[in-house]
């Protein structure tokens, strides 16, 4: 989900052929997307009518398509952004792409994805430190460990964009 929230959010700041698309994507983000995730994406969203695809001639090439967002594409990126699902909000690619275009959001949906990441996140946390706790291995408590100080820094930076929307809006 996290490439549609992607491709529809750069979409909606203006129409670009797939090369486009991919590098402006890799240049924000530092993940490359592959076609075979890419034109697959843009299909069914043409297909759904959240995107246009229109043929732009080229000299000596063969045309090139241009995707354009629709109205309908614009109210999906929307609720995509605002929604983040609890079975989703633990993974960092689904909440830095919605954090990317926080624009997009008033600052109450803006709170809500971040909520939505906290009660993952210390889910997560809770459930590492209980099997480091019981860990026999000492190495692999160490590890358990590590990795939840890894989590309390996520929700440390998480608690950081709350503030900053929270003191915009006071």
């Amino acid at each position: 989900m996290w490439i549609e929230v992607l491709l529809l959010a750069k979409l909606a700041r203006g129409p670009m052929h797939g090369y486009e698309l991919r590098k402006d994507i890799e240049a924000s983000t530092g993940r490359s997307l592959s076609k075979n995730s890419l034109y697959p994406t843009l299909r069914r969203f043409v297909e759904a009518g959240a995107v246009s695809r229109s043929a732009e001639e080229q000299q000596a090439k063969p045309p090139r398509h241009v995707y354009t967002i629709t109205e309908v594409g614009r109210e999906f990126l929307h609720d995509m952004l605002a929604d983040l699902p609890e079975e989703l909000a633990g993974d960092d690619r689904e909440f830095y792409a919605r954090v990317a275009n926080f624009g997009w959001l008033r600052p109450d949906e803006q709170l809500a994805v971040l909520a939505a990441r906290d009660r993952a996140l210390e889910r997560e946390r809770d459930r590492l430190a209980a099997l480091a706790s019981a860990q026999a291995d000492p190495w692999s408590r160490l590890v358990l460990e590590e990795v939840g100080r890894g989590l309390d820094s996520a929700r440390a930076w998480a608690a950081g964009i709350r503030a900053r929307i929270t003191d915009r809006n006071e």
